[in-house]
């Protein structure tokens, strides 16, 4: 069933990543730690969107399968380049830095990896300030008028989430 609970999990994911990542101390057991959050960043994201047009979600941690799955299903979510091009690197990421021991994220690729996938939730609008589509009062109403009289009284994040939901109708 599609809802807004992936998302915020992915954004909780990514402030997780970001806080191991920042830690002063920059040994291999916390940048593993803040690659394995990036990759489950990432794959909440896809499964939500995939989801949200009605796609049942295979179990699977492999981000090259989800994001030719958005692709091919027509999900309202924009795969960046960098995103395609690494999405064997993430997939990785989600079982080598919990299982081996001797696996060892870069910590170059690390850096490089909180940027792209900060880009990658911007560019979608998985974000805390209310994405520009929803400055136009016509479309915020329209989409308003989709989601649950219960739940119209949210966050600018969580209208960012309903507009992936509901972008279709709109």
């Amino acid at each position: 069933m599609c809802d807004i609970r992936l998302f915020k999990s992915a954004r909780m994911d990514y402030k997780t990543a970001e806080m191991v990542w920042q830690a002063p101390e920059n040994d291999e057991m916390i940048l593993n730690n803040a690659a394995y959050h990036l990759q489950q960043t990432v794959e909440k994201i896809l499964k939500g969107a995939l989801e949200c047009v009605g796609v049942t979600v295979p179990y699977s941690h492999k981000i090259n399968r989800l994001v030719a799955m958005i692709g091919n299903n027509g999900a309202n979510l924009i795969v960046t380049d960098w995103l395609d091009d690494h999405a064997e690197m993430l997939s990785e990421w989600e079982t080598e830095t919990r299982y081996n021991m001797d696996f060892l994220v870069e910590k170059r690729k690390l850096d490089r990896a909180m940027v792209e996938v900060r880009k990658f939730m911007e560019i979608n609008g998985i974000r805390d300030t209310l994405r520009e589509e929803l400055a136009d009062s016509e479309i915020k109403k329209r989409l308003l008028l989709c989601i649950p009289e219960q739940k119209r009284n949210c966050s600018d994040f969580e209208l960012n989430c309903y507009y992936i939901m509901f972008k279709k109708k709109l």
